[in-house]
């Protein structure tokens, strides 16, 4: 019977035609490995960099594996920081039918992040929107019974419920499922929870009108203490080495919704995960060694709550306090309109130093600042007074957590100017000491 493949080897086999062909020990970025890295990270080879088939642990060899080519120094063996965690998974089964017509999973519907499992057909109950203005349909709606039936609500009801007393909330586990009409844009999500039925979202414009039954097939699997992992690599400095500068971006994504649909995640973060790699590659350069230590930390569960960087902060591989500067890197794939600098606004000096560079040298269209937001790995860092900055690109691809954040929608307008413009950030911080 054949040795049946690692993550490792898997790794090697899927990128031998891209990444691999394409020198590591380019002085600048290389802008063909860089879109090489993304379309790999993105493949459905990857499944999505979530929890189904090992896509976290593939996305998380394909790294390490690019860290040990550059040379970089580790803090732990195959630079992996291992940790637990729970996450609701989809992996097999993912159907829904109305009056006998299959929708599409990923185009005309996704399952909500806590969906639960269930193989069902049954009648669909309209929510009575009576319920948020008349008190007395409000009492029939809590005494009539849910049970056996699908019940289907737009998603502005959806959310009003959330104001309503905590019985009506309660009242809907009773359903066999719940299904969401959703204006316009499937977004989706992960969880570390599960509900007691499916759950699912519809685009409103593609459900049936008059719609009767549904029929609907969910496969969901509750993965407790799943092992994941942070790989993380670095650059000794040259002059003052127990100082460091950090260079952070999450590789992991949403993973698989069945057998058929998969989450690319080309923009978000297959994008972010690249520039980080072409600074490692930038830094790992002897020509380019810096005077603090250079740290290049690949999070992993930043999509299920900023878990990597959390588990990092509260066990740190080297002291926090000796972090001289963090640079976060998400959504790095556009740039038409610039970049948002989040805490731009909070270290006010930071950020004028970054924006008189980028007027200086015009590196991107546009440099905006925003104050504090817990929206990506930057966050649990700037809590415990670590300066950091979170650096996205704006414009282009409105593709964001769905089945269309595809390598081919990303042009990379600011890809370059962004990687400069940190070199150049960094060179800034070092020259003053």
């Amino acid at each position: 019977m054949p040795r049946a493949r690692t993550p490792e080897v898997a790794f090697r086999l899927l990128s031998i035609a891209t990444v691999l062909a394409i020198p590591a020990g380019t002085d600048a970025q290389d802008m063909g490995r860089a879109r090489a890295t993304i379309t790999t990270l993105a493949s459905p080879a990857m499944h999505g960099r979530g929890y189904v088939s090992k896509g976290d642990q593939r996305a998380a060899a394909f790294i390490r594996h690019r860290f040990r080519e550059l040379g970089l120094s580790s803090f732990t063996p195959k630079y992996a920081q291992h940790f637990p965690i729970t996450i609701n998974t989809f992996p097999n089964t993912c159907q829904l039918q109305v009056d006998g017509k299959a929708l599409v999973p990923g185009t005309d519907f996704i399952l909500e992040p806590a969906s639960g499992r269930g193989k069902l057909t049954r009648a669909i109950t309209v929510l009575d929107t009576l319920i948020f203005t008349n008190e007395t349909a409000g009492q029939q709606f809590l005494a009539r019974s849910l049970q056996g039936h699908v019940l289907l609500m737009h998603q502005r009801d959806a959310e009003r419920i959330r104001t309503l007393p905590d019985s009506f909330a309660q009242h809907l586990n009773q359903a066999a499922a719940l299904i969401t009409l959703v204006p316009d844009k499937l977004t989706a999500s992960v969880a570390s929870e599960q509900k007691t039925q499916p759950r699912l979202q519809v685009v409103a414009s593609r459900w049936p009108a008059q719609s009767k039954q549904a029929t609907i097939r969910v496969d969901a699997v509750l993965a407790t203490n799943y092992r994941t992992q942070n790989i993380i690599g670095y650059v000794p400095g040259r002059v003052q080495p127990d100082s460091f500068l950090v260079v952070s971006a999450h590789y992991d994504h949403l993973g698989r919704m069945g057998k058929a649909t998969y989450f690319p995640g080309a923009n978000d973060n297959a994008s972010g995960t690249s520039l980080l790699l072409e600074l490692a590659a930038h830094y790992a350069k002897p020509g380019n060694q810096p005077a603090y230590s250079v740290v290049f930390m690949a999070f992993g569960a930043e999509e299920a709550g900023l878990l990597g960087s959390s588990y990092f902060v509260h066990h740190p591989l080297f002291p926090l306090a000796r972090i001289r500067f963090l640079m976060n890197l998400d959504l790095a794939g556009t740039g038409q309109d610039g970049i948002t600098v989040v805490n731009g606004r909070i270290l006010e000096d930071a950020y004028k130093t970054l924006a008189q560079l980028n007027t200086r040298y015009k590196y991107v269209a546009n440099v905006a600042a925003r104050g504090r937001a817990a929206n990506s790995d930057h966050h649990p860092f700037s809590e415990q007074g670590v300066p950091a900055f979170f650096l996205y690109t704006r414009g282009g691809s409105k593709a964001y957590h769905d089945v269309d954040d595809r390598p081919e929608a990303l042009p990379l307008t600011a890809f370059s100017g962004v990687f400069q413009l940190v070199v150049r950030f960094f060179d800034s911080l070092t020259s003053r000491q």
